[in-house]
Order: C-alpha cells, then structure tokens, then sequence
C-alpha cells in the first residue's frame, strides 16, 4: 500500500481540529505533579475511542526504587495510574514507543488564565500547551490519522501518556519497571520539530549547612550557616567551570556555551537580620553531559565541599540528591534518527539533527530498556514553563505528520 505524505497531510488535516479540542480540554485540568488524577482519566477516556487503552497501576513501593525522585515530599501513589495506549499491528514488524508527560510546573507569576486555555494567532496558550499537554495531543493525532489511513503495519504502535516527569521522572520510571519491549522510542517534547539525539544529564541536589546561632553583637562565638552556603556556592561554581571543560569535544554540545549549567534555585536561612542563623538550606540542578555519569558527578560534588570547604564545613554539611539522570545518547546515524529525519522533512520540517540542554525521561528507555530514543515535538523551550507558554497548531500537526511517516516505515 503505497502512502503518500500527502495522503498523511489529508488525514492529520482532517482530525487536527479534534485533536487541538483535545488539547484545550486537557490544559484546562490542573494537573501538577501527584495531582493529575482528572487530567489522566481525561486521557485515558480520549485515547480509548481510537487505541488499545490500559490504565497502568501505580503504588508506593515506587518510592524504594534506586532511581525515584523526591524534590516534592509526601506524594501518594497507590491508585494513580498511567496510561498505556496501543495501537497493534499485524505482527513480525518492529514496534515504536511514544513518550509524554501530562504533569505540569505550577502556573507563572501573573500567567494569565493559566488553566483556561486560550486560541489566539495560530497557537493554544495555557499551562502545559507545549509542555507538554501539546505532546499528547500529537500523540493523539498520530493515531487517529493512522486509524484514518487504514494502513495494515505489521509492528505495533505504542504510547506511554505519564504522570511526573515534572519532578523527575517517576511516572516513565514505573512504566519502565512494568516492562516494555520496543525497537525505537520517540520521547515528545517541545523541539521547535529538532530531531534531538543527545540529551543531557543533571542532578538535582539539596545541601545543609549546620551553623553556630548568635547575636551580631557576638560574632567569635557564632559560625553563619548563611557564609558558610555561600562558600559551598562557590565551591560548585568552581567544580561546574572544571566540569564543563572537561566535557568539551561532543560536536552536538558544543556549539552551546554552556550546555550543562549550574542553577541554584532556592536559598533559605535565617529569622532575623541581626542573627547568625544555626542552618542554610540550597537547592539547584547541575547538568552533565555524556561523558561523565551521575554517579560521578555526585561523587564528586559532594568531595569537593568536604575538602575544600574547611573543617567548618566539611563536619556541618549534608547533601542529598533528589533526582539523578543519566545523559542519553542515540547516534546521528542511528536508524531511528535516520527515519524520523527522513520523515520530518516529508513533513515540510528542515530535519536538523540537535542535541538537548535540558534533561527529560529518554534515558530511562535509552539507557535502561536499551530502546534507542530520540526526542522531537512541536513548540519550543524557551516558553515552557513560562507566562506565555502555548503551542503552535501548526507544529502540533507538523510533528504528528513526521510521526505518522516515521511509524510508517519503522513499524513496516
């Protein structure tokens, strides 16, 4: 049966008005992480009228797994549920996994109307439009043209719609503890349509610093633990500059200044100004490229505050991780690269092979089920998790066309 990228256009064109209802519908579901309930029985309820559903049980033994990440305390998981939508084929082909979150950030400061989504010039604004609720809407589209083509694949067509990527990753780390067999994965994130092959690591890490209470007026008899974060700042200042030049020479990386930065994000001490506080508290995220593991660079953070840091320091200070990624790597001449580019630029998209400065789930496929992954999608980084964030109509239908040609010839 010989499909067209016209035939794909036609039919993508004909279900991409319920596809961006969809879209409008599910943004206007708060769904933070550990609270996306409704939003979830929303997905299963709409992907259920065109594939294969399964609601996949989650529970809290999750929490005991090696890899389970904790920046948000006290979450429940005993009856949520992911969703795992399958569309089979005839057999004897290879099957290709889709990936998206349906968890979002919380709304931005003075986002207006983050959950009543709104279609203006081309785009749908709202909370999650591109991160990444405008993924599962792709990931819908995918499969009700597939439906609409009638085209007879033998391999299968499978995806995962999960809670809490958000915060690390929990929902696509009980899917891959469930089990999975696939041939190539396409995590759905928003790429501006880059076909991206690399992903980045990073951990995120919370640092104590136990300090000395006292008045001002008694500085020898205090120990600041406010001083003595800002010296552990400087510290992981000084280990992410080493960190960086060493992971120079990866082509797709280094064209970016710096693809693995350190962000401190939260910084708390203190009750009044003319006190020495007893304890510090900081929060941030270090990325890492493929060259070095998480592993490693936990080892080797947490080395460099104890050793150059001072005996104040290195007897006062704790550090957890709350989140720890691997980089994930698909060659560029990888076959699944090699389709989804080719079917990309069917699309009408440029195709461009990139890489990603910013973690996601791909390398718990990549890494841990072996299943070679990349990462594409319509919309762009640079408004997610922001007060405009939305996703283009356009891109949305882009990528599900690219999509629809590249299970085309992955799954035969």
């Amino acid at each position: 049966m010989n499909i067209k990228s016209e035939d794909i256009h036609n039919a993508v064109t004909k279900h991409l008005a319920d596809a961006q209802k969809f879209l409008c519908d599910v943004v206007a579901i708060p769904s933070l992480s550990g609270q996306e309930a409704d939003a979830m029985n929303l997905v299963a309820e709409r992907f259920g009228k065109i594939a294969a559903v399964e609601r996949v049980a989650m529970s809290n033994s999750l929490r005991d797994d090696k890899d389970y990440s904790d920046p948000v305390p006290g979450i429940e998981y005993d009856g949520r549920f992911n969703v795992r939508a399958d569309l089979k084929g005839s057999g004897g082909g290879k099957t290709l996994l889709l990936n998206t979150h349906i968890d979002t950030v919380p709304p931005s400061p003075n986002q207006d109307r983050p959950f009543d989504p709104q279609v203006k010039d081309g785009c749908v604004f709202g909370r999650g439009a591109c991160d990444a609720k405008g993924q599962a809407a792709t990931v819908y589209l995918v499969m009700a043209a597939l439906k609409e083509l009638g085209v007879p694949m033998k391999g299968n067509l499978v995806a995962h719609l999960v809670t809490e990527e958000e915060n690390g990753g929990n929902g696509t780390l009980a899917m891959v503890r469930h089990g999975e067999q696939a041939d190539g994965c396409i995590v759905l994130e928003p790429t501006e349509l880059r076909i991206l092959s690399s992903v980045r690591g990073a951990v995120w890490f919370r640092v104590t610093l136990r300090g000395k209470a006292g008045h001002s007026g008694r500085a020898s008899d205090t120990r600041s633990a406010v001083k003595m974060a800002i010296r552990v700042v400087e510290i992981l200042e000084a280990y992410h500059a080493k960190l960086l030049a060493s992971s120079r020479g990866d082509a797709l990386f280094d064209k970016f200044s710096n693809p693995m930065p350190l962000t401190i994000g939260k910084f708390q001490a203190g009750n009044w100004p003319a006190s020495a506080p007893a304890e510090a508290t900081l929060e941030g995220v270090l990325g890492l490229l493929p060259n070095i593991t998480a592993k490693q660079v936990m080892e080797q953070m947490t080395a460099a505050i104890k050793n150059e840091g001072g005996r104040d320091i290195a007897e006062n200070f704790t550090i957890h991780f709350m989140y720890r990624h691997d980089s994930s790597v698909c060659p560029t001449d990888h076959p699944l690269v090699q389709t989804l580019q080719q079917a990309a630029r069917s699309a009408g998209a440029k195709g461009e092979i990139d890489a990603m400065t910013a973690s996601c789930d791909a390398w718990l496929y990549n890494n841990q089920l072996n299943i070679p992954t990349a990462v594409f999608g319509g919309g762009s980084l640079g408004v997610a998790h922001a007060a405009n964030e939305n996703m283009p109509v356009a891109e949305l239908a882009t990528a599900a066309e690219a999509i629809v040609a590249a299970a085309l010839a992955w799954c035969e």
